[in-house]
């Protein structure tokens, strides 16, 4: 039992200014630290946006627990135990979660008119206790852990957490409302389509040819797009001296790092994050976990974490195990102006969030996102690493380089990309029922006025070098994509006013292109046949001039596709990929596999997450 005398929190705060000792005086007179350590604690916190202990605790002079003592002293608050007691939930009820995450504060008990909040900052207690005047009670501080108070909340607000990180993007914008009644309508038309098809063979391959040539144009008008946009419109001018120093003080930055059944990888993950160069005190690196992952929990609990990762545990509820669900749930706890995402594989450029802060430092305020490029560490795996390698490059270093140029609709790839917070809270995070958030969350912010850069920085990732497991990964990105322009398109006039015309285009050009592309690759294949003088179906629906026109454009998406490839590979890093390049047309059929398993899950489990397994190659050719 805790015994608490009535008198000493009648009046309770932290004390002035002018009468407290400084929090480095207070652990100097405790041994716990060296007066130069302190002088460069000050000087590091003249230009890190962080608190004098928190630094102390990056630098590894002190632990958490000696700062929260040194508190104590200097500001005559008790250090409370919130595991020791659980106050009336009456309490909790004061406020909503909300306002305790937001402050990070929670009541720890009442004594008589008194209710005591545990706070890790009592420097912004003024702010909390004037919140919370007119409750019917004084509000008193006490000392906890920034740790044990997130924890006491999770806790606490278990499931009403778990139920707003399901729901936090409004419904209009979610695909959360699909039920097996709400898909009868497109079964029975689609049934119906295939129906008419089979009665008359000849129209139903003449409108899947049209089709194909449709998706064919849209997709290759938006690749050659973004590639005359990456060779011929500049990037924004360097900077001018003083402006490659901003910000003056630093921003914390907080790093999701979703994990799920990560067995192979923790190690490596923890080894990768060790390299960042960002000031530690800085940084807040949250390893997001299923609540039932054993396998991860049992892993991570052998690796000995730095102080400035942190665990957040995420809790079951209707069954639900996504990614963007699980991010939803994390976001409530981050504490950095800038937000980032890791994947598990993921192993980013040591300097990545300096780079990222001083673009934000520099980019107009309409700029809330920056997408970083994706490489991959293990394109000597086989062919197919080589390929995948070829793929991803000719995306993130020239196509996705010359849409945000144009400041056409930038779909997000899923890691490496970083968000002012607040601009993130106000579009509401993920949907946590979308396979493809990334990409979802790049058309919401498009719709609200928002724009995306990409920033020079590079993150390797394990390229999918497997055929199923490649095929597996690929169906749930094609699935995310049919999600994802099903739910914007809900009312496409609303869409393209929140777009504009150019924006609304390159949105259909993505979406329909890359779906189309791989679920019309057979009829697309004709044309090949054609190419080499085979007999083929087309003769008999097509004229001969048409005949040859088509072929020439399906030609001439081939040359834009190697065009973009040998841009890339010219890089002298990556010219091994050069004799590869021409063997890309072998890469991609597995994907019309993938987009019929795609089009398969969309129709009876559309919120399944098909996880990618990592850990299946090292990172030993890691480019630096």
């Amino acid at each position: 039992m805790v015994q608490l005398n009535l008198q000493q929190f009648a009046h309770a705060a932290p004390a002035s200014a002018q009468d407290r000792k400084p929090l480095g005086a207070c652990l100097i007179d405790r041994g716990l630290i060296s007066r130069a350590q302190l002088d460069e604690a000050l000087f590091l916190q003249s230009w890190q946006k962080a608190p004098l202990g928190e630094i102390l605790v990056a630098e590894g002079w002190v632990g958490r627990s000696d700062v929260l003592t040194a508190l104590s002293d200097q500001s005559g608050l008790q250090i409370a135990d919130l595991d020791s007691s659980t106050p009336p939930q009456d309490l909790y009820n004061l406020k909503p979660v909300e306002f305790w995450l937001a402050h990070n504060v929670i009541p720890w008990m009442r004594l008589g008119p008194i209710v005591l909040v545990a706070t890790a900052r009592p420097d912004l207690f003024p702010a909390v206790r004037a919140e919370m005047e007119g409750n019917g009670y004084a509000v008193a501080p006490v000392l906890a852990s920034s740790d044990q108070i997130d924890s006491t909340i999770a806790r606490v607000f278990s499931r009403p957490l778990a139920e707003a990180a399901e729901t936090r993007v409004t419904p209009d914008h979610s695909c959360r409302s699909w039920t097996k009644r709400s898909h009868a309508g497109p079964k029975i038309a689609l049934i119906a389509l295939v129906g008419v098809f089979a009665a008359v063979p000849m129209t139903g391959f003449t409108v899947l040819i049209a089709a194909a040539v449709t998706t064919l144009v849209l997709f290759m008008t938006l690749r050659l797009a973004g590639l005359l946009g990456h060779v011929w419109k500049p990037p924004a001018p360097a900077p001018d001296s003083a402006a490659v120093h901003a910000p003056h003080v630093l921003p914390g930055v907080s790093i999701l790092v979703p994990l799920y059944k990560e067995r192979e990888i923790a190690d490596a993950l923890i080894d990768r994050l060790r390299r960042l160069t960002y000031p530690k005190a800085l940084l807040d690196v949250i390893l997001v976990l299923e609540e039932s992952d054993d396998v991860t929990r049992s892993t991570l609990a052998s690796v000995d974490l730095p102080s400035w990762i942190r665990m957040v545990e995420v809790p079951e509820l209707n069954g639900l195990t996504t990614k963007p669900r699980a991010m939803n749930y994390a976001l409530d706890f981050c504490r950095g102006e800038i937000l980032g995402v890791w994947d598990a594989e993921d192993a980013p450029q040591p300097d990545q969030i300096e780079r990222v802060a001083r673009h934000f430092a520099q980019a107009d305020e309409d700029v809330v996102c920056l997408q970083g490029v994706l490489d991959y560490y293990n394109p000597r795996t086989n062919w197919r690493s080589r390929c995948f390698t070829i793929e991803y490059n000719s995306w993130f270093r020239v196509i996705l380089q010359g849409i945000a140029r144009l400041g056409l609709v930038v779909p997000l790839g899923g890691t490496t990309f970083f968000f002012r917070r607040d601009k993130l809270l106000e579009l509401g995070g993920w949907d946590a029922h979308n396979v493809t958030e990334d990409a979802d969350l790049g058309v919401c912010l498009s719709r609200a006025g928002y724009r995306t850069e990409m920033v020079d920085t590079t993150t390797f990732e394990e390229a999918n070098f497997r055929a199923w497991p490649w095929v597996r990964q690929r169906s749930r990105w094609l699935k995310g994509f049919m999600v994802t322009y099903l739910v914007h398109m809900r009312a496409p006039l609303r869409l393209l006013k929140d777009l504009g015309l150019l924006r609304f285009l390159g949105f259909q050009a993505f979406f329909l292109g890359t779906v189309g592309q791989f679920l019309l690759a057979p009829v697309l294949w004709l044309f090949w046949m054609k190419a080499f003088g085979l007999p083929s179906v087309l003769d008999v629906i097509i004229p001969y001039n048409m005949l040859t026109g088509l072929i020439l454009l399906f030609l001439a998406a081939e040359v834009t596709n190697v065009a973009a490839a040998l841009v890339v590979v010219s890089a002298p890093e990556r010219r091994f990929l050069l004799p590869w390049v021409l063997t890309m047309p072998l890469y991609f059929p597995l994907g019309v596999l993938a987009a019929y398993k795609a089009l398969w899950e969309l129709a009876t489990n559309p919120f399944f997450w098909d996880k990618t397994q990592h850990g299946q190659a090292s990172d030993e050719g890691l480019v630096p």
